[in-house]
């Protein structure tokens, strides 16, 4: 059974309500924050590809190889399934990320389905894919899909945020933050917003290495 989607920017604000009153410390990290946005973006095999496109390059350089694919016509899993290696190559993709890429484009995954599945029913039949990994699914859940329910407890920036907001002693691993994020459920996905804006807000003030 699929949960709450996230739709609108009052979705957001319905979940900051309700973990303010479940947490004082979101609460507090809301009033620093200020509206959150709502980061949907469309879902489907671009976005999968995006995210592989994006996966240890810089933002410049991802969107430099997504703007070459663009232009080449190969973003689409019919068109990037024909190009040659070479055609790929010459748009940016390394040689595992075309392997990648022609993995997910072969898949044949069915979008419709995927929107209708339960969250780990959706992040396994991601994370079967190659070169997609659990955190990657799981924004692919948040915010191309609009699960509000999703968390990523494997970024880094949501551990140095939650290190920080709870004043723990040192920066919780994603097992400990997962097994956290359990009292923020039913809008575990906008506590990871509120989370990284609270990042950006405290490394703006005291310098985050």
């Amino acid at each position: 059974m699929v949960g709450r989607i996230i739709e609108t920017d009052r979705c957001v604000a319905e979940g900051v309500e309700w973990l303010s009153r479940v947490e004082p410390r979101f609460a507090a990290a809301f009033s620093l924050t200020g509206p959150l946005p709502l980061r949907r973006r469309a879902d489907g095999f671009q976005a999968i590809l995006s995210a592989v496109v994006s996966q240890q390059v810089s933002v410049a350089a991802a969107n430099a190889i997504w703007g070459r694919l663009e232009l080449a016509g190969l973003t689409d899993p019919v068109a990037l399934a024909r190009a040659s290696d070479e055609d790929l190559r010459a748009c940016g993709l390394s040689r595992q990320k075309i392997r990648y890429a022609r993995g997910i484009a072969g898949a044949g995954l069915d979008f419709d389905a995927l929107r209708l599945a339960p969250d780990e029913e959706l992040i396994a039949t991601l994370t079967a894919l190659p070169g997609i990994g659990r955190w990657t699914a799981e924004i692919y859940a948040m915010f191309s899909l609009g699960r509000a329910d999703v968390f990523a407890p494997a970024d880094l920036a949501l551990q140095e945020a939650a290190r920080l907001l709870f004043e723990l002693p040192e920066r919780p691993k994603e097992r400990q933050l997962r097994k956290m994020a359990l009292a923020w459920s039913p809008w575990r996905a906008v506590a990871a917003r509120l989370l990284w804006a609270y990042y950006r807000v405290a490394k703006e003030r005291e310098g985050i290495r």
